[in-house]
This record gives structure tokens, C-alpha cells and sequence, in this order.
């Protein structure tokens, strides 16, 4: 009869243990592995507070910014977005926001960079007007003016590609043209750290192979809808002429063909406060589409 007594005892002792378990403070966690998992405010504001443990994965906060796409670029989709979209066969412009115009012109100069006095001249009324524009370059002019490349864009203006030796590219191989375009790509951004997103051939004459090759190097092909005509002898020392034609041919949107020229430079002061009275803005090239760069 011993063995059930005790057995009766030990029952007695393990039933007392457990009542006063129960009557303790309670903290004693349970193991990990079988802890409820209980979100509280305390735990999500924790939680929140710390990093992504990938910075390419953005945190669950919804109120966290999102960061801007490192390819967004002026004068595409991105940080800051287009004004102006160029129409492929007219080479003209169309506003795409509604802060913008149709009352506003492109001012673009060809053949550059090659003479101080007259590039200068040329940057300083466009910054007594406000006005940005296109100076499409030579490569074999920036090899011999690197300096003059350097302070067209050191002065707010845009570079473009004009092709390295202003050759008829129509004509030539798909390697020569390849060889022109890149050249010029390469050289300006070594020279200035910024590397072009427009092109215009020489003579205005092109080619798929030329459209596609721009487009391969990222640059929206242009060629003009507004000739000044300042390159005729008709227009040489005559600034009033190169005026006119500018204006005798003036629309919405007019992508407006000029070159570095003495008699131009002395004209641009007059032109630009003509084409103000009229009404007409200047198209920031950095406000322009690039996303479409090649249209049939």
C-alpha cells in the first residue's frame, strides 16, 4: 500500500506547482518558436523606422517618396517634363503643355564654333533676351576652337551634332556616316562633360541610314522649317535681309535655321525684339520631347 500513497503524494506536489506558476507575474516568455506574432503600433513604427535591407526595394511605408529614375533626363519623361514635341516632317514644334505656347520659335545656329568675336556677340543678346538655342557643331571646328565650345556651354546653350567634317551624308557609306556622328558625340563630351541630344545634317541632307544612326546615339534628327538664308550672298553684310527672311517665313513653331555668321550676329539683336512683338517666346531646348527621335 506504500506505492500508492507515494504515488498519491507526488500528484499532490505537481498540482501545487502548477497553481503557482499561474499565480505568478506572467514574465516568463514563451520560446521564440511558439511566440504569437502580435504587431503592435509600437512595433510598426519600429519597423518602419528602419532601412530597406535593399536600397533597390522601397520600403513598405507608403508614405516614403519615391526617387527619380537615374535616366531622366531634361527635355525627357522624368524630373522635368516636356514643353515641346518636334513634328517629323515639318521639323516645327507643338506644345505639349498646357504652360506652354504654340507662339514660340527654336533659334538654332549651324557651322560653329570658329570665330570668338562673332560667338560672343551671338551669346550675348541671346542672354539680354533670355533666349536659349541650339549651336550646332563642327567636329573639325571644335578641334581647332575647343575653347569656344567650352563657353557655349558654359553659357547656358545648347550643343549639337553637325557631323565632324560637314559632308553630305546622304552620300556616303554607313561606316563614314557612323564615324562623322560619333566623333562629334565623343568630343563634346569629353570637352564639356555633356554629350548631345540633337542633330542636323549638313545641307539638310539625310537618309534612313543618317535618322537611324542619329537615333542610335540617342539625338533627335532636325533638320529646319524657317531658312534665314543668311549663307546666300543675297544675305552677306546685309543684316536687314536676314531679318526679313526670317519673318517673311515666321509661323507657329518655327524651327529657325541660321548660321555664325558677322552679318547674323549683328542682326539677332533686332530679330529677337521683332519676333518678341509679335508675340513669339523662345523654345528652351531643354524643354523639348526626345522620347520619339526617328518618325517615318
Amino acid at each position: 500500500m506504500k506505492k500508492p500513497q507515494k504515488t498519491w503524494q507526488l500528484a499532490f506536489v505537481l498540482l501545487l506547482s502548477i497553481q503557482l506558476t499561474g499565480c505568478g507575474s506572467g514574465s516568463e516568455s514563451l520560446p521564440a518558436s511558439a511566440e504569437p506574432q502580435i504587431t503592435t503600433s509600437t512595433t510598426i513604427a519600429k519597423e518602419t523606422q528602419q532601412p530597406s535591407p535593399n536600397p533597390a526595394i522601397p520600403s513598405s511605408d507608403a508614405t516614403a517618396t519615391p526617387m527619380p529614375s537615374a535616366a531622366s533626363k531634361p527635355g525627357e519623361s522624368g524630373v522635368n517634363a516636356p514643353k515641346y514635341r518636334m513634328n517629323a516632317k515639318t521639323f516645327r514644334f507643338e506644345p505639349i503643355s498646357d504652360k506652354a505656347t504654340d507662339k514660340a520659335v527654336l533659334l538654332t545656329f549651324d557651322d560653329g564654333p570658329k570665330d570668338e568675336g562673332v560667338l560672343a556677340s551671338l551669346l550675348d543678346t541671346l542672354d539680354r533676351h533670355g533666349a536659349k538655342a541650339i549651336f550646332f557643331v563642327n567636329g573639325y571646328r571644335v578641334k581647332q576652337n575647343p575653347e569656344l565650345l567650352k563657353e557655349i556651354h558654359a553659357r547656358g546653350q545648347t550643343i549639337g551634332n553637325h557631323s565632324y567634317d560637314h559632308i553630305d551624308l546622304k552620300k556616303e557609306t554607313d561606316a563614314v556616316v557612323e564615324e562623322q556622328l560619333a566623333k562629334v558625340q565623343e568630343d563634346v563630351e569629353r570637352l564639356t562633360g555633356v554629350i548631345p541630344r540633337f542633330f542636323r545634317p549638313p545641307y539638310g541632307s539625310g537618309s534612313e541610314v543618317v535618322r537611324q544612326t542619329a537615333k542610335n546615339h540617342g539625338m533627335l534628327y532636325m533638320t529646319w522649317s524657317n531658312g534665314s538664308l543668311d549663307w546666300d550672298k543675297s544675305a552677306k553684310d546685309k543684316p536687314d535681309v536676314v531679318i526679313r527672311n526670317v519673318l517673311d517665313q515666321l509661323h507657329p513653331g518655327a524651327n529657325i535655321l541660321m548660321h555664325e555668321l558677322q552679318w547674323t550676329a549683328d542682326a539677332l539683336d533686332e530679330l529677337l525684339s521683332k519676333l518678341e512683338k509679335e508675340g513669339y517666346t523662345f523654345i528652351d531646348p531643354g524643354s523639348i520631347e526626345l522620347a520619339n527621335r526617328v518618325t517615318n
